[in-house]
This record gives structure tokens, C-alpha cells and sequence, in this order.
């Protein structure tokens, strides 16, 4: 695995530590059209001028307001490096109110299987909406969490408009896999003591990333559970925002 070097780990914890203070600007609400019902967006603009590219971060299975200082600290070191952030509620009011009444992964799986392209697509209708934007660079990442990263990378092989793809604890939906063709430079971080999303199936995300011929790589994290990174004194989640903000940063400014 990449290892955690010291430089590294220094970096992620200036982030942490200084997320409190760089707190990220008031959100500006946007509705995307996206076929079923519009797509609730939270957008938090870097302050930099000119043409920049952006970030859609799709939350996991229980949405933003979960805990959103965690989904904040990405979107704090996204600004600071000149990159949109995004929060795209893709769930519909049907999808919110199904999902509420499931309280079991077993209960879950069928109907997220069912709604994987749907979610997709609504997906890609933001992305259609942000690359049409005055500032927009035309290059545009998604970050997906959890089931949020499940989306990410079904979204990211449909549609080639896709620059770069971080997954924190997903992979790819099982029914899409087989027909993947095409995926952008990515990178998947996952705690292997997760016990929710099985480190095996970051691990075959990326092994199909390279099959494609993505540049793609995986990030171990020993001894972390599902969710690890919305720990707000825990080291590796200051390393993780880390990564994935430098991450987003190379793949996103490149020419």
C-alpha cells in the first residue's frame, strides 16, 4: 500500500487543525433538472477568479446532514486549492422515504441495486449543468462516500466527462462491473477493519481501474473502521483529506 510518510501526515494534520478556523463559506442552494425530481445542490465556490474546475461530493447512505463538518473538511482543502466543491443531494423525496424505512444492509441491497443507474444519471445531469458554468475549467472529479462512492464510480465509467474519481469505502456496484469500460485516474481509501464495505471491494474497484487502463491506487488504513475520516481528532482523517485533496489538485489542474 502507499505508505503514510511523515511529510504526508504532517500535511493532513495542518488541514485538520485548521479547518475550525477556515470555515467554508455559506453555501449557495442550486436545483439541477435531472428528470425524476431536481437534484438539491450545495455549492462552495474557492473565491479564486477565472475558470476552475470542480468537485461533486455524493454523500453516504444517511445524506449530508449526518454529519456534515466531516463532508465540510473536504470542501474546506478543495476551496483552499482553488476547486468548486459541490454537495449533490442525488436521493429523491421516493428514494428518502424508501431508504428511511430499511434498517438493515440485507433489507438495503436490492433497492440500491435497483437504483444505481438512476442515481448515476442524476449524477451526470449535475455534471452536465456545472461544465456548462462561465467558470468552469471542463474538468470535473466526483468524491463519493460509502454508498455515495458505489454512485461515484458507476457515474465515472457511463460518463468519460469525468477527470478523476476518489472513493472512500465504496466500490462498484455489482450489476455494472461486468460492462465497465472506461474509468477516469483514480484513488480509493478504505480502513481494513471495515466491517460495513469489506476492504475487498476497494480493492477490486481499483483492480478494475487498471483493467481499463485507469491509473488507479488504494490506500490501506490498519486497523480503520467504516467511516473512519469523520473522526475529528483522529490523525488519518486529517491524512486522508489530505490525499484527497492533493489528489483532486494534480488530476484536476493538469492541462
Amino acid at each position: 500500500m502507499p505508505a503514510i510518510s511523515r511529510r504526508s501526515l504532517l500535511g493532513g494534520l495542518a488541514v485538520l487543525a485548521a479547518s475550525p478556523s477556515l470555515a467554508v463559506a455559506t453555501a449557495e442552494t442550486l436545483t439541477v433538472d435531472a428528470g425524476e425530481s431536481p437534484v438539491t445542490l450545495n455549492r462552495f465556490g474557492s473565491g479564486r477568479t477565472g475558470k476552475r474546475p470542480a468537485v461533486l461530493m455524493l454523500h453516504g447512505l444517511r445524506g449530508f446532514d449526518l454529519k456534515p463538518q466531516a463532508y465540510e473538511r473536504y470542501a474546506n482543502a478543495l476551496t483552499a486549492d482553488g476547486i468548486d466543491a459541490y454537495f449533490v443531494r442525488y436521493y429523491t423525496p421516493a428514494d428518502e422515504q424508501a431508504l428511511a424505512t430499511m434498517h438493515t444492509s440485507e433489507s438495503r441491497a436490492p433497492y440500491e441495486a435497483g437504483r444505481f443507474d438512476a442515481w448515476a444519471a442524476r449524477v451526470s445531469a449535475v455534471l452536465t449543468t456545472v461544465l456548462a458554468g462561465a467558470d468552469s475549467s471542463g474538468r470535473v472529479g466526483l468524491l463519493g462516500f460509502s454508498l455515495g462512492g458505489y454512485v461515484a464510480a458507476a457515474a465515472a465509467a457511463r460518463d468519460e466527462r469525468v477527470s478523476a474519481l476518489a472513493v472512500l469505502y465504496g466500490g462498484m456496484p455489482d450489476k455494472i462491473a461486468p460492462q465497465v469500460k472506461h474509468l477516469p485516474p483514480m484513488i480509493e481509501l478504505h480502513g481494513e477493519a471495515d466491517r460495513n464495505v469489506p476492504l475487498a471491494s476497494g480493492e477490486q474497484l481499483v483492480k478494475l481501474g487498471k483493467s481499463v487502463g485507469a491509473a488507479a491506487e488504494i490506500v490501506r488504513y490498519p486497523g480503520k473502521a467504516h467511516g473512519f475520516d469523520f473522526a475529528d481528532n483522529d490523525p488519518m482523517t486529517a491524512d486522508a483529506v489530505s490525499r484527497v485533496a492533493g489528489f483532486f489538485q494534480a488530476r484536476l489542474s493538469a492541462a
